[in-house]
């Protein structure tokens, strides 16, 4: 990290924006796509101060009411106010933000379908994880658990609305859960949409859904599914699990990309509490609830698009049309000391376009959440905008180069494709067709480097030789297989780093526009050597726009810059 590209400094966050590119694109062949790898760090939230759930002296039994009229915060199954059937008297909820709304509040949705039944350690896992990820919740966070069926009911509280976690309130949860029968159908949406009810009615900035079935979406008619997340999309942030042996690896993909989440599934149940202690300890770390990126693109570009890539692949869209700055601003949640990649796609066409120079198509920049009861209760402080730009050119030793990062994301993407057209192929019996797109999945997943899908291949084929993509599949596999590896391929590694070391004597040297290229040779700008172009932007004295510091004039409004103080 740069001092450029960092906020720097004590006493508060700080977040880092790099980009990495390659700017040529080819005049002769009117190419208008430019692709760009957005890395932005967060670093020094620090947790807030947890109390230690099981502390006596902690609030116990506040329930959080949710209906058609405010919230309201009542004591409990006794009624009466002031003290608690516990002895503990109500007080400020620990571990909260702004105005005393405490930082996250949790919805635990557990499938409670007539599958659960069997095997029974199924049914069991799903209860003692749930009951494990409300045990680790401190004193203060508020919760609710949710049974799924074809409809979605109150599991605890017994109303709609949320508990204050306390050591009376989470030991009643854990009852409430443990007591759970199995029995009925499967609708995902009306899970999602009474979660989403229960978190809507908080001040909490981050809300969170912990989802898990082991069946297919069902009886999506009685609620589409579409149509929920179409609702409830940037409101929450939901990760979906998969146990047993029914469930659909790309139901819980198009949750969690929509939602902004992350997918998982286990092979043994015995597993499961473990893995909703290790995303509740992560999830408990994250102290700054959204920050928006902004890409404000120039005169004559439009977006294509804007996706996570890392760690795991999300959709994204802007939150309206553009401000009167020209910015679309795009809202990602829930962040703790952690790095995620974005992939930028912009279009520009290069006809009565300059050749030869440097061109800025888009400033790209982060930004806080605006005040209200959702904004961060950790201060964030921002790096400068940095610049995308295009250089048109007739040679092609400049243009055929394509930029390390955007290649092993767009590789990954492809790795993903073929899987799930593996998946779809065995489904239908063409198990030819099935072997053919998962020996391409073979191959990328070797290409990128990643190694966690490649076990998982080698539970549905036998790898001859992966680098070519040669394998057989084996004839004892089973189906469950190609849901925990388009699952795996859902989680992208990380990617060769822009700031790689020098090639090794007598291999060829990095390539213009490859890694560690940049004027500055900061983390992620990735620039060509031979031409540097601009990574940092400032602004123009005649308008709201940004312009690299070395631009002659503003992309925005024309203004000659060659004077600019």
């Amino acid at each position: 990290m740069t001092p450029e590209s960092s906020g720097g400094g004590a006493g508060g966050a700080t977040a880092a924006l790099e980009t990495s590119q390659s700017k040529y694109l080819s005049a002769s062949g009117g190419e208008q796509e430019m692709h760009i790898v957005l890395t932005v760090r967060v670093e020094g939230t620090g947790p807030t101060r947890p109390t230690d759930p099981r502390d006596p002296t902690q609030p116990t039994d506040l329930i959080v009411s949710t209906g058609p009229t405010d919230p309201i915060v009542s004591t409990g199954p006794t009624g009466h106010s002031g003290r608690s059937p516990d002895g503990d008297a109500p007080r400020h909820p620990a571990g909260a933000g702004p105005g005393g709304a405490p930082l996250l509040a949790q919805v635990l949705v557990v499938d409670c379908s007539g599958s659960m039944t069997w095997p029974q350690e199924k049914f069991r896992a799903a209860r003692q994880a749930a009951a494990a990820a409300v045990r680790m919740l401190p004193a203060g966070t508020r919760f609710a658990a949710v049974q799924g069926t074809e409809d979605a009911t109150m599991v605890f509280p017994a109303h709609e609305g949320m508990a204050v976690s306390s050591a009376g309130q989470r030991r009643r949860a854990e009852a409430a859960l443990q007591g759970l029968t199995a029995g009925g159908g499967t609708c995902i949406g009306a899970w999602l949409d009474l979660a989403g009810r229960l978190l809507a009615a908080q001040d909490a900035p981050i809300g969170h859904v912990l989802l898990l079935t082991d069946g297919r979406n069902e009886h999506d008619r009685t609620m589409p599914l579409d149509a929920v997340l179409d609702t409830w999309e940037g409101r929450f942030v939901c990760d979906a699990w998969g146990i047993g042996d029914g469930w659909d690896a790309g139901e819980l993909l198009r949750v969690a990309r929509r939602l902004h989440g992350s997918v998982g599934a286990v092979r043994e149940e015995a597993a499961l509490p473990g893995e909703y202690e290790k995303l509740t300890a992560r999830l408990l770390t994250k102290t700054v609830p959204e920050l928006t990126v902004e890409v404000t693109p120039a005169p004559g570009t439009a977006i294509r698009y804007l996706k996570q890539v890392f760690p795991t692949e999300a959709d994204l869209e802007p939150g309206g049309p553009p401000g009167p700055d020209g910015a679309y601003r795009y809202t990602t949640r829930a962040w703790g000391d952690e790095t995620r990649r974005y992939h930028l796609c912009l279009t520009a066409d290069p006809t009565g376009r300059p050749r030869g120079e440097d061109l800025q198509l888009a400033a790209v920049g982060l930004a806080r959440p605006a005040a209200g009861p959702t904004a961060a209760p950790t201060a964030v402080r921002l790096p400068p905008p940095r610049a995308c730009v295009v250089h048109w050119t007739e040679d092609p030793a400049l243009s055929r180069h394509t930029d390390t990062q955007v290649a092993h994301f767009q590789l990954y993407g492809r790795f993903g494709q073929a899987v799930a057209a593996a998946a779809a192929a065995y489904r239908r019996g063409d198990r030819e067709a099935a072997e053919r797109h998962l020996g391409e999945g073979v191959r990328l997943a070797h290409a990128v480097g990643a190694t966690r899908p490649l076990a998982d291949f080698r539970r549905l084929a036998d790898i001859e030789d992966a680098a070519t993509g040669r394998l057989r599949l084996r004839p004892d596999l089973a189906p469950i297989d190609f849901e925990h590896l388009i699952t795996a391929s859902s989680h992208s590694t990380y990617g060769p780093e822009p700031d790689a070391p020098a090639p090794p004597p007598g291999a060829p040297p990095h390539p213009p526009g490859g890694a560690g290229t940049g004027p500055d040779r900061g983390p992620g700008t990735a620039f060509s050597a031979t031409a540097p172009a601009p990574a940092f932007t400032g602004p123009c004295p005649a308008c709201d726009g940004r312009a690299p510091l070395t631009a002659r004039f503003c992309p925005r409004c024309g203004h000659d810059l060659r004077e600019r103080p």
